[in-house]
């Protein structure tokens, strides 16, 4: 049995946003105030790979954005290579999106990237800039958020319409769990969705890797007319970053990684490491919601733990039904769960979730299970995230584990992370991938390359804290800011600390002395 890369690296999607309690799912948005169209810069033609100098000098054709506030924002086009290795193989299109600096003077532009691999950096400016950066940040810089290749309205990947991803999603398999009904069954749903993948991605699958993707960013940053690169990454956007600074270290400017993933550790590892740490982040809900008035679960810490697993076992033998006419079975059930542990914020949700399902009604854990996934309360789907996350995973992670490594990550997640453990394998959908991935997994030191923030927090379920030390220490320039508490990432989440940190770095390029410690 192969092991699961969708579970295996729960990243996408989620990166800097939360569940809001407010009946529906969607990203708390503060309003924003207005900004003034940036001036455009010449662009940055100093040391372009030969043969791409076309690429390189064009000029972008700022407009108004569609469905976004026009007096804030300007939106272009950005034509790519296909493929970095030759540049007469075709060519791609990148969605960017400026929201200029609010002091009417940038220091230069600053690009973010949201987390994945898969979700869409223009949505996360477009929505709320002021979600993604401080408001300091965004009097200093023009801040750029793009699609990168294979994602959203860039050249994107496409797979499935709506009623398959749903069949995908969320079809409860008739065999039991760990058959060899249900691993055929889902094997083919895997080759379906492949199939599709190919037929109507218009040949920029073999293409959709986070090392072609960095070198895009460095195209990004030569047309927006920027020496070098200033850049703020979420989740996966850590590694997209890192990968720009082992790729152009010397074109490095202010890059700030939050909630890291180290690029050393093989996908086994990642989606390992991962089981455990949702498990943490579990132990902690439950540590908070036992005793509470509107927790689901009383006793113990461990009590509860029991109680949620025999909830989770009833659940996969008896699917519950939805209000829309869905069943909720144990794998929705633990996606919900997931979902809502990115943020500290999400937990009453989960426990009206949970609370919902023992009464037999799967609906919160189903909306909870549709925003992880990107899914609209109409049936349809916001964006290609997960189409997208599964063509970078299965280019950029060597399949090279052996049987014994698998057993030895099931043994520890059994061990470590036993609520999560049955639900966390199933069958890998990059064993049938048409094309061989072509990603390393190694160490990155960016030697030569300015000083590079990295931020962690300690009990992060998606990007354990491990990730963030094994990063800083990596990297030659790394700087490790540690946030003590839970939940996904770090910067901008009210850590008066950390922020003042980041902030300091970004606008006014102070690199601190030594690693910084921020309590809760």
């Amino acid at each position: 049995m192969k092991y699961p890369r969708r579970l295996l690296a729960a990243i996408a999607g989620l990166a800097v946003a939360a569940v809001a309690l407010t009946g529906c799912l969607y990203a708390a948005i503060p309003p924003e105030g207005a900004a003034t169209p940036a001036p455009s810069r010449e662009p940055d033609l100093n040391g372009v790979p030969a043969g791409f100098e076309e690429f390189y000098g064009q000029a972008l054709d700022w407009q108004s954005c569609v469905g976004v506030d026009a007096g804030s924002y300007d939106c272009a086009t950005v034509t790519a290579p296909l493929d970095w290795a030759d540049a007469g193989a075709g060519t791609i299109e990148l969605a960017i999106i400026r929201r200029a600096a609010t002091s009417g003077t940038a220091l230069g532009s600053l690009l973010t990237n949201p987390g994945g691999p898969g979700a869409s950096g223009y949505d996360l400016v477009a929505d709320s800039a002021t979600f993604a950066v401080s408001a300091r940040v965004l009097d200093a810089y023009d801040v750029i958020g793009f699609d990168p290749r294979g994602v959203g309205r860039s050249s994107a990947v496409a797979c499935l319409d709506a009623p398959e991803m749903d069949a995908m999603l969320y079809d409860i398999p008739a065999d039991p769990r760990g058959s060899d009904g249900w691993t055929a069954e889902l094997t083919e749903r895997n080759i379906g969705f492949v199939e599709a993948c190919e037929a109507n991605s218009a040949g920029i699958l073999p293409h959709i890797t986070t090392d072609n993707s960095a070198r895009d960013m460095d195209l990004l940053r030569g047309v927006l007319g920027d020496e070098t690169l200033n850049y703020l990454g979420y989740s996966y956007g850590t590694f997209l970053g890192a990968t720009y600074a082992k790729l152009f270290p010397e074109r490095v400017g202010r890059l700030v990684l939050d909630g890291a993933i180290d690029p050393s550790v093989s996908g086994l590892e990642v989606g390992t490491t991962q089981a455990v740490g949702f498990e943490s982040a579990l132990r902690a809900y439950m540590a908070d919601c036992v005793g509470g008035r509107d927790c689901p679960f009383g006793g113990t810490v461990e009590e509860a733990m029991t109680d949620l697993s025999t909830l989770l076992a009833s659940v996969d033998a008896n699917p519950i039904p939805g209000s829309d006419g869905r069943m909720l079975g144990a794998d929705n059930l633990m996606t919900g769960i997931i979902a809502a542990l990115y943020a500290e914020a999400s937990w009453p949700y989960l426990s009206r979730a949970l609370s919902d399902a023992l009464q037999g009604d799967g609906s919160t854990a189903l909306q909870l299970a549709d925003f992880y996934n990107g899914r609209n309360p109409d049936g349809t789907y916001s964006d290609n995230s997960t189409e997208a996350f599964r063509a970078y995973n299965c280019m950029d992670y060597p399949l090279d584990t052996s049987a014994a490594d698998e057993d030895a990550a099931s043994a520890r997640i059994a061990a470590e992370a036993p609520t999560i453990a049955p639900y966390w394998q199933g069958v890998d959908v990059c064993a049938v991938w048409p094309y061989p991935p072509t990603g390393v997994r190694e160490k990155i030191s960016a030697d030569g390359a300015a000083p590079i923030l990295v931020v962690g927090t300690t009990n992060d379920p998606a990007t354990p804290y491990s990730w963030s030390v094994s990063l800083a220490e990596q990297l030659s320039s790394g700087v490790l800011i540690t946030r003590e508490g839970e939940g996904h990432t770090g910067y901008n989440k009210g850590n008066v600390c950390v922020d003042a940190a980041v902030e300091a770095y970004l606008v006014d390029g102070t690199v601190p002395t030594a690693d910084v410690t921020c309590g809760a």
